[in-house]
């Protein structure tokens, strides 16, 4: 087998690694770029692009079905699932060239295999492409994959994992959902969105138990309202397969007749089976720790993604990558990683869009912190395009007036919230919000709003009247 030397080896070409490559070929590192799939990972592949893409029709479709809401008559639409479905695999690989053809751009050697540690500065590549590759520094970045349950093992047809789910080319008539997470609030508003009965099943108090719980209790309502079936706290103790479709046993003795179940309680880091130990990388209750260069235990050694546990979103991956290559270039001025100004989308219907601490996290952390909110109903912008649904608000430590956490539901929420993570990253007080000119009629307003709450100085709201 023959032998490669380079300066860096980046293993998994995903939303970390190949942003990771890029940055270091730019600076004039020499660079492989090792990928068992493919490239573009599981956010590209089998999770962020193709499930955005065809939440993206559902919401023509919300619209369409609003339309005489708007004066205008739109009768006898048909959904064509299987014309969703080819769109999607089309503009998946359509990204996937792009990318390749990027990646090969940037003059980085790009293996097509499984990447193994042999020795804390050697992989062996076994695939279509089979190599030693030798490197002086390496960086893992091999993500995850959808966690499976024994109890109710994924087989495609019947189980499904938030990877097959996006193969199916019919829509099922009904469908129950075992876990109300991210993933299955997401699955949950886009499936009912095309007219499927859904049943939505969490074993804990709350859906989205992770985020604050004015959010859980605005999109629990938003559910409700739209007819998803709800069953919170319940535990699944089993799922049966009958002829033609499934059974949801939970534990309190209920059971959900559906066509199919969509599991989607979690994932499981891809760190097995790739050599760990030849390099001497530890690992911690199945995550890699990293210091805040990103390196591990073994100098020269980085991990980034989801495997670092620290917060499993793409963007966090690729700039974790950023920090990396910071750290291997040995740039006089490093990047760092601010996990406080993390911005986080969901992609339901409404939207919700966060940043930074909610008020519970502030409180705990030792802030004393307070929350203000502002109806999106309240603005003109959302009443003229009938998009009144939702809120934003901010969370401030009241002693500095310090931004510390933004959330917002609503239209458009994944893109509202860039302009609150700019003002947390660049630690800005809730002065220098209202005192920013905010274009009007926007939906951005809000963020405006909400602050001028904050401050005790509403403008376009009552007042808060003081007890005497």
């Amino acid at each position: 087998m023959e032998e490669k030397e380079y300066d860096v080896a980046i293993l998994g070409a995903g939303p970390g690694g190949y942003p990771t490559a890029i940055k270091l070929a730019q600076n004039g590192k020499k660079v492989a770029l090792i990928e068992a799939k493919d490239i573009g990972g599981t956010c590209l592949n089998r999770g962020c692009i193709p499930t955005k893409t065809l939440i993206a029709n559902a919401e023509v479709l919300h619209h369409v079905k609003a339309a005489h809401e708007y004066g205008i008559v739109a009768k006898d639409v048909k959904i064509d699932f299987g014309y969703m479905t080819k769109q999607k695999d089309e503009i998946v690989h359509k990204l996937q060239k792009s990318l390749e053809g990027l990646v090969r751009a940037n003059r980085i050697d790009l293996f097509c295999g499984f990447g193994k540690f042999t020795s804390p500065n050697t992989l062996k590549v076994i695939g279509k492409d089979n190599a030693l590759i030798r490197a002086n520094s390496i960086v893992i970045a091999t993500g995850s994959e959808p966690k499976e349950i024994p109890a109710f093992a994924f087989d495609g047809k019947y189980i499904h994992s938030s990877t097959s789910i996006l193969q199916l080319e019919r829509l099922p008539k009904k469908m129950a959902i075992v876990g109300g997470g991210v993933i299955g609030c997401e699955f949950a508003s886009l499936y009912a969105e095309l007219g499927v009965e859904v049943s939505l099943i969490e074993a804990l108090d709350r859906l989205l138990p992770l985020e604050c719980e004015t959010l859980s209790n605005f999109l629990t309502k938003s559910f409700q309202k739209r007819g998803i079936h709800l069953q919170i706290g319940a535990l699944v103790s089993q799922i049966q397969k009958n002829e033609g479709g499934i059974s949801v046993l939970l534990k309190d003795g209920k059971k959900i007749d559906a066509d199919l179940a969509l599991v989607a309680i979690g994932r499981s880091l891809n760190i097995a089976d790739i050599g760990l130990e030849k390099a001497g990388v530890v690992t911690d209750k199945g995550m890699i720790p990293v210091d805040e260069c990103m390196q591990t235990n073994v100098a020269g050694i980085y991990a980034i993604g989801d495997i670092t546990a620290k917060a499993m979103y793409a963007h966090v991956a690729t700039h974790q990558g950023f920090v990396a290559a910071s750290h291997i270039l040995n740039e006089e001025e490093r990047l760092h990683m601010d996990y406080d100004a993390i911005p986080g989308v969901i992609f339901t219907h409404p939207e919700i869009g966060t940043v930074g601490m909610n008020l519970e996290q502030a409180l705990k952390r030792g802030y004393s912190a307070k929350r203000a909110s502002y109806p999106l109903s309240a603005l003109g912008k959302a009443q003229a395009a009938k998009e009144t649904e939702g809120f934003a608000q901010v969370v401030i430590d009241t002693e500095t007036g310090q931004i510390l956490g933004a959330q917002i539901v609503g239209a458009d929420a994944s893109s509202l919230i860039s302009c609150m993570t700019y003002a947390i990253a660049n630690e800005l007080t809730i002065e220098c919000i209202t005192d920013t000119i905010h274009a009007h009629p926007t939906l951005a307003e809000s963020w405006m709003e909400a602050s001028f709450i904050a401050r005790g100085i509403p403008l376009h709201f009552p007042p808060v009247v003081k007890k005497s």
